[in-house]
């Protein structure tokens, strides 16, 4: 089946499209993608809705602006039997009130006239779980794709999405089915991009710091890393997940520092977070795949590469599309909804048993 994933996350700069070819477990082929920038004044909107649920202020607002620009982009795609909807994250509190995303997948349907999957994250949190990271079952098709190909050994392989948070992914492909026991372990790392978007907003009026020009420029406070990493959420065992704003707190410490001597200490604590996660994984990985907007960052990278005991590189080495790898996996998943396939499991998000979440909505209902 061919399936459109969409994806808008945390670093709130648009939404990706992707087709994917697949029956739901292996990946039979990409196909192409978009991408539609959200502007000045939508950006203003979801960052106005963030850490809000159903019914606060600005919340509809963020909802509709979210339908309306996945369906404008879905129009470039008419081929896609299928919608995979992610929706815009607005909370994250699995332990608390649940997860939210923003946007109706049931719009959606009706505005494109072809059924969406969307809402993949509530059931698993409904069960128990942390309803986050959803990718790791993808990354290991993807795994499997590529060795495959010849691209990567038959051996394990880690995963590293550098997106607003950062998770990572270790997964054995030579384990058939994600959902089986040591198949995957996965969970978030730490703050990622969202800190240093949120800096480079508010002290120049930028989306981001464009190839990590800024921090490259400065020199990390190794004593707010250490305060970072002393947090009770890196003591924790994963699986785990963070809410966007979870660290809201570094901004504070930053005052008073340059603005490149700020953001190469948002990097550093990124860098050093992904380095602690490390110590949770079954064994070192021969190389560490990344993926998502942080990797077009040329601090961020070094800064993850000088931290870890094995090769960094861009999934593009494995023959993979980093800026399309989330929107390719919402594709993927919706596929597995339609066919009741697990979508996480215990070593994933943290689930009882493995769970098939996500909604369905046709177009008429």
């Amino acid at each position: 089946m061919l399936a459109l994933g969409m994806m808008s996350g945390t670093s709130l700069d648009g939404v990706d499209a992707a087709l994917i070819d697949t029956d739901g477990a292996a990946i039979a082929g990409f196909g192409r993608s978009g991408y539609r920038a959200y502007g000045g004044n939508e950006a203003a909107v979801l960052h106005g809705a963030l850490g809000r649920w159903p019914g606060e202020p600005g919340v509809a607002e963020a909802a509709a602006l979210s339908v309306a620009a996945h369906a404008a982009l879905a129009g470039d795609f008419p081929e896609a039997e299928v919608i995979g909807y992610h929706g815009q994250t607005l909370a994250h509190d699995p332990q608390g009130r649940g997860t939210h995303q923003a946007g109706s997948g049931a719009a959606l349907a009706r505005e494109t006239g072809r059924r969406v999957v969307w809402d993949f994250r509530a059931e698993d949190v409904r069960r128990g779980g942390e309803g986050a990271p959803l990718a790791p079952f993808f990354h290991h098709a993807c795994a499997r794709w590529a060795v495959a190909r010849g691209a990567l050994p038959e051996a394990p392989v880690a995963f590293l999405n550098l997106g607003g948070v950062g998770n990572l992914t270790w997964t054995d492909p030579r384990i058939a089915a994600p959902e089986a026991p040591e198949a995957c372990l996965a969970f978030d790392t730490g703050p990622a991009n969202a800190p240093l978007n949120d800096l480079l907003r508010a002290r120049r009026g930028v989306a981001r710091d464009e190839g990590g020009a800024v921090a490259l420029a400065g020199t990390p406070d190794e004593a707010v890393v250490r305060a970072a990493l002393s947090q009770p959420f890196f003591a924790r065992r994963p699986p785990k997940s963070l809410d966007r704003d979870a660290f809201a707190g570094l901004a504070g410490q930053l005052d008073g520092m340059s603005d490149a001597d700020a953001a190469a200490t948002l990097v550093a604590v990124a860098a050093a977070s992904v380095a602690e996660g490390f110590r949770w994984l079954p064994a070192h990985p021969a190389t560490l795949l990344v993926c998502g907007g942080g990797r077009h960052n040329a601090a961020m990278m070094g800064a993850v590469a000088a931290r870890l005991p094995c090769e960094v590189a861009p999934v593009e080495a494995a023959g993979l599309d980093g800026d399309m790898l989330e929107a390719q996996a919402f594709g993927w998943l919706a596929v597995r909804v339609l066919r009741g396939m697990p979508t996480s499991g215990r070593s994933t998000t943290g689930v009882g048993a493995p769970c098939c979440g996500g909604r369905i909505s046709a177009p008429r209902g």
